[in-house]
């Protein structure tokens, strides 16, 4: 006869609780095993904190998560099985419970066993539990070794970071010289620079006309990556000791394990520098809060869920619960239960399709339907937080409105935003000699307008730096359009003045106050230079002899035709 999965019944559900009641060692195992749980709960809970308060936190989370997760399921199953061995040598089996009696062709578990297989069954649910909670944290350390990589490639590319200390670059790499001389120099040129170290240094800083460097590189260290992800490590531990010490932006000593971060942890800190091309990240510059990034994959959220359900439906089976009619019976309580968190399932899935879709992300500049801008502060499945640029205010919205609602995305794929100046000029001054000078004012804002790196700011077809053999700080690059700036235009005769505008394309939106601050300080000087009047936005009555004025006017109209002959007026004529 064919034997089926064994049931479990309440009549076996009872017999334990008689066997519990006529047994005394029994009875001593249930309060061991209930007493152990709570004392191992209150530990864990001290543990965790502990844990997030110390150094190795922060230099290195996926081992502090690793820790903090395994260490509750390695004490628990140490106490159930101590409790299975203590059942089973103090209570042993006798001949009649040893068999496995059958009613009407079902197998029966005698209740001595039927409280065997509970403890085991807490068992194999602890090990699913445990395992479902490691996947996510060994994907994330496998995509954080993948990430180490591409930034390795990066610096490689960029031949080192500008916080990198004594020419790591150099001291990994040797420049290996082109086998073909570019065009841009000549063969003799080429050969006299290779003699000496200076003139291998130029070669290496050689920029062609496409602002390519010429020659390559070869490791000379067994292995770079090595070096250069220690020469990391040391920098963040930079970045940590000044959090914790006070020597940051803030100006206070930042504290471990708060419970709103305001130190990165290393991973998180890396990601930031990738997201932000590699800048030095200032200690104590960030909003508390902002520290703490959710995993970006929704994936990752929910393989425990997949993982814990599928031993749970294990279990299940193996206790030989029919599914067919469990699933019946949970199907109405899950749809009411869906019915009520409608709104919460919404704005889940809503999280989901941003993060998988890279719709939006954290620091994105947005504009919500409502005409509020700002920028993205934090995204979470339920809530969306959006923080004015001046810091005036906080908007807390469903995340479900990111995707329902319209929302403009300034910053996504977006490498060219426009900087407009209008003008107004009094109706004495040529108007080609000012379309000149704005032309000017314009060039100099190209070169001079740059940030505390000496990046430029205005976005430029090459860089100026190329020019002088020099590394291009990135103005001139990810331009899918060509583009030819500044743009000046003789807008229309106004009341009192001749109306012009000036644009101009910068590389990030937030870019374009400070080029549009540096610009009119420009702008005022070359103006005072040239003696162009800005008029007054009132009705002038003249009393004084307009011939003479214009005579007065006229003294430096050689100066002005000479800015035409240099710098144009643009495609005014054409």
């Amino acid at each position: 006869m064919t034997n089926e999965i064994t049931e479990i019944t309440g009549g076996q559900i009872e017999n334990v609780f008689n066997l519990l009641s006529s047994s005394i060692s029994l009875q001593i195992a249930v309060v061991l095993l209930i007493a152990g749980m709570i004392i191992i709960a209150t530990i864990y809970k001290k543990f965790s904190f502990w844990i997030r308060s110390k150094r190795f936190n922060y230099t290195k989370p996926h081992l502090a998560d690793f820790l903090r997760i395994v260490l509750l399921p390695c004490f628990a199953l140490v106490l159930i099985s101590s409790i299975n061995v203590y059942v089973q040598l103090f209570e042993p089996f006798n001949e009649d419970e040893k068999k496995i009696r059958e009613e009407n062709g079902i197998e029966k578990l005698t209740p001595h066993r039927t409280f065997i297989k509970i403890i085991n069954t807490i068992n194999v649910l602890i090990i699913g539990y445990t395992i479902s909670q490691l996947v996510p944290i060994i994907l994330n350390k496998r995509d954080e070794s993948i990430f180490e990589h591409k930034d390795f490639d990066v610096w490689k590319a960029k031949q080192g970071f500008d916080d990198d200390e004594d020419e790591l670059f150099f001291r990994l790499f040797e420049w290996v010289p082109p086998k073909s001389i570019p065009n841009e120099i000549t063969t003799v040129q080429f050969k006299k620079h290779l003699r000496h170290v200076d003139g291998q240094k130029f070669l290496q800083n050689f920029r062609t006309s496409n602002g390519l460097q010429i020659g390559s590189y070869k490791k000379i260290t067994k292995n770079p990556f090595s070096n250069w992800r220690s020469s990391e490590d040391k920098k963040y531990l930079k970045y940590y000791k000044d959090c914790i010490n006070g020597n940051n932006k803030s100006g206070k000593k930042l504290k471990l394990g708060a419970p709103i971060e305001e130190i990165y942890n290393r991973y998180t800190w890396a990601e930031e520098r990738r997201t932000h091309n590699f800048e030095i990240l200032i200690p104590g510059s960030k909003i508390p809060g902002s520290t703490k990034k959710l995993i970006p994959t929704s994936v990752k959220k929910i393989i425990p869920l997949i993982v814990f359900s599928s031993t749970i439906i294990g279990v299940i089976s193996w206790w030989g619960i029919d599914l067919v009619v469990l699933a019946t019976a949970t199907g109405g309580l899950a749809l009411g239960i869906g019915l009520a968190l409608k709104e919460t399932v919404e704005n889940y899935f809503a999280y989901i399709l941003i993060r998988k879709d890279k719709m939006l992300k954290e620091d994105d500049m947005i504009k919500l339907d409502s005409n509020y801008r700002g920028y993205v502060h934090k995204i979470t499945p339920r809530i969306t937080y959006v923080r004015h640029p001046l810091n005036e205010s906080l908007a807390i919205i469903p995340t479900k409105m990111l995707v329902s609602n319209q929302v403009i995305n300034y910053t996504k794929e977006a490498t060219l935003f426009p900087v407009v100046i209008n003008i107004g000029v009094s109706y004495l001054n040529d108007p080609k000699q000012v379309v000149a000078i704005l032309m000017k004012v314009g060039n100099r804002a190209m070169l001079e307008i740059k940030d505390h790196r000496g990046i430029h700011l205005i976005r430029q077809n090459k860089c100026p730096y190329v020019k002088r053999n020099k590394q291009s700080c990135g103005c001139d690059k990810d331009i899918n359009i060509n583009i030819k700036q500044p743009v000046v235009r003789f807008n229309k005769f106004n009341d009192s003045s001749l109306d012009f505008t000036m644009w101009i394309y910068v590389k990030e939106y937030k870019n374009q106050f400070k080029v549009k601050s540096d610009i009119h300080i420009i702008m005022f000087e070359e103006f005072k230079k040239y003696e162009i009047k800005i008029p007054w936005p009132i009705r002038t009555i003249y009393q004084s002899d307009e011939k003479l004025e214009a005579e007065e006017i006229a003294k430096l109209d050689e100066a002005r035709s000479k800015i035409i002959e240099e710098f144009g007026v643009g495609d005014l004529t054409k």
